[in-house]
């Protein structure tokens, strides 16, 4: 019979963590006497960053006697103690690899249930002083576990923990654990995992993840994943037509100089161009993913350094060195009516998307939502209605007195959620929207109100930071920095940094840079950092658990061995 040994809580406090400030409730220490334990925590204990641990699902955190006892003798070390890994329970029994998700057991007055790993961050080294850690913890098959309450009461050190119920499926946490973050997936496991009811839903979002995508390199359950890029780095494609869209939109066609036929991308994705050096920009594929040549359209902006140089540099004949097709926004297979939403210029990915339905038709119902200032700025409008006679709306913020309602557009006013709460849309149609952010992010929330379950967004600026529990500081816009080692191009951020051993990490790099960045783990394992790599070699330090998709690198634990171009 297993036993509690220690019961720990700790409030969430603010600490220096090299030159930042780490909001956690990672500390953890053990308490005398019997405490509460209620549905979201123990009295007394609270989490720093909601978003990765506590709720329902995770309210008790769980660690064995036995892994401090390997991971003593593994680090050499003999100051570990209950709550060091940030647990609420220490108890001795229920290893890793021999409770199962959906297990219950009694302890004390309370009834609890497993419902997943633990998901490793950075914070569990940060509290150990051990940045490789969370790696290790999932590597050595201890990750520890959480605790949904089932039944609230009161718990003491000592209580014996009595199994009440075993979890159907009989899935260890070590194996659902490795099932996820190490290579291998077995897709019969994830299935047989999906089928038990007390999995937590963000594990269950993870596993459904790796059945659905296909079986590409890299981790799906943890990062999207495409097919690999078709040609590396940079190749020369010719500008074969240079044709005008409205007064600031122009459509570039490129194609291989030699006339060979270029790979098929998926309807969504985009190209890179390398236009002069540290000048890199991305721009969507518009026309027809089966045609002949590529062809991209783009926005001339006040300013814009990219758009600039394209108008004017590039003719008829203009060789530009341009990457492989990429990018995970792309129209999906199924049956489902489809939404294509789009503002301005953000129409370009979801043209392409419609030019894949026209070829291939098969019945879907298709609805083409799509917002402009007036008749002179709505890009592919005839483009648009000879690929889709029927169901589009088309919004005029502000229509010229020669704009012609029912003709020329539909709605005085913008795609807002007003309009969009009255169109009736399907429930279950699957949504692409692209556009400018504050769009995106209003058109989201309106076709989730709307029962729109599924909803797929495209942005070319620099992605929203994730510093899980980091607190917001004054940061200036990304910037550019010498260094003595090979140059790395951010190309969303428009900056290039020349690289120094003691960076130690690309994304430590960035962040120098101030370059927006995403990470959980930093020791290759959570694949929060995945970012595209254009052009470059890499070599990781660490290597990562489970390596990222072809085309792509986890910027945690990745140094440069040759001058880079990244997708950040």
């Amino acid at each position: 019979m297993a036993t509690l040994v220690s019961v720990n809580v700790g409030l969430p406090k603010d600490v220096a963590w090299q030159g930042r400030t780490v909001h956690t409730g990672v500390w953890k220490a053990p308490v005398d006497g019997p405490v509460m334990l209620r549905r979201l925590n123990l009295d007394g204990d609270g989490q720093g960053d909601l978003a990765g641990h506590g709720g329902e699902q995770r309210a008790v955190l769980v660690y064995q006697l036995d892994s401090y006892r390997h991971w003593r003798e593994f680090l050499g070390r003999d100051d570990l103690a209950p709550g060091h890994f940030g647990e609420n329970f220490t108890v001795d029994g229920l290893p890793d690899d021999e409770v199962c998700v959906g297990d219950r057991f009694r302890v004390g007055g309370a009834v609890v249930e497993v419902t997943q790993p633990r998901v490793t961050c950075y914070r569990v080294g940060l509290r150990l002083g051990e940045p490789r850690i969370p790696a290790l913890l999932v590597a050595h098959h201890r990750p520890g576990f959480y605790l949904r309450v089932i039944t609230e009461g009161e718990v003491r050190a000592g209580d014996d923990i009595v199994r009440v119920a075993d979890g159907p499926q009989r899935v260890t946490v070590a194996e659902i654990d490795a099932l996820l973050y190490l290579p291998g997936h077995d897709r019969s496991a994830a299935a047989r995992a999906l089928k038990i009811e007390a999995l937590s839903p963000g594990w269950k979002a993870s596993l459904r993840a790796l059945l659905d995508q296909p079986e590409h390199a890299g981790n799906p359950g943890l990062a999207a994943v495409a097919a690999p890029p078709a040609w590396p780095g940079f190749r020369p494609l010719v500008v074969t037509a240079v044709e005008p869209e409205t007064a600031d939109v122009v459509s570039l066609r490129l194609a291989a100089p030699d006339g060979t036929p270029l790979p098929v991308p998926a309807a969504g994705q985009f190209l890179t161009l390398r236009l002069a050096p540290g000048l890199v920009r991305s721009y969507s594929l518009s026309g027809s993913p089966g045609g002949p040549a590529y062809r991209i359209s783009v926005k001339h902006e006040p300013g814009g350094a990219g758009s600039g140089y394209l108008r004017d540099n590039v003719r008829t004949g203009t060789t530009l060195d341009v990457a492989a097709p990429r990018g995970t926004f792309t129209l999906d297979r199924s049956d489902r009516p489809v939404l294509l939403v789009s503002a301005g210029i953000g129409a370009t990915p979801l043209l392409a998307m419609l030019h894949d339905l026209a070829d291939h038709p098969t019945g879907r119902d298709i609805w083409w939502l799509h917002g402009a200032r007036d008749g002179a700025g709505h890009a592919f409008a005839a483009e648009v209605r000879a690929l889709l006679p029927g169901r589009h709306v088309i919004c005029f913020s502000h229509p010229r007195p020669q704009d012609r309602p029912d003709i020329d557009y539909d709605i005085a006013g913008r795609l807002d959620a007003g309009v969009l709460s009255g169109l009736g849309l399907p429930p279950s149609a699957v949504a692409y929207v692209c556009g400018p952010a504050g769009f995106m992010r209003d058109v989201t929330a309106a076709l989730t109100t709307a029962g729109v379950a599924e909803v797929h967004r495209e942005d070319f600026s620099t992605v929203a930071a994730v510093t899980p529990g980091v607190r917001p500081a004054a940061a200036g816009p990304p910037r550019s920095r010498p260094g003595p080692g090979p140059t790395i191009t951010f190309a969303r951020s428009g900056v290039t940094a020349g690289w120094a051993d003691d960076d130690g990490s690309v994304l430590n790099l960035a962040e120098t840079c101030d370059v927006p960045v995403r990470w959980s783990c930093r020791t290759g394992v959570c694949h929060t950092c995945e970012s595209g790599l254009l052009s470059g070699e890499v070599e990781s330090v660490p290597e990562p658990l489970d390596p990222p998709a072809e085309g792509t690198v986890l910027i945690c634990c990745a140094r440069p061995r040759t001058d880079l171009v990244l997708d950040l």
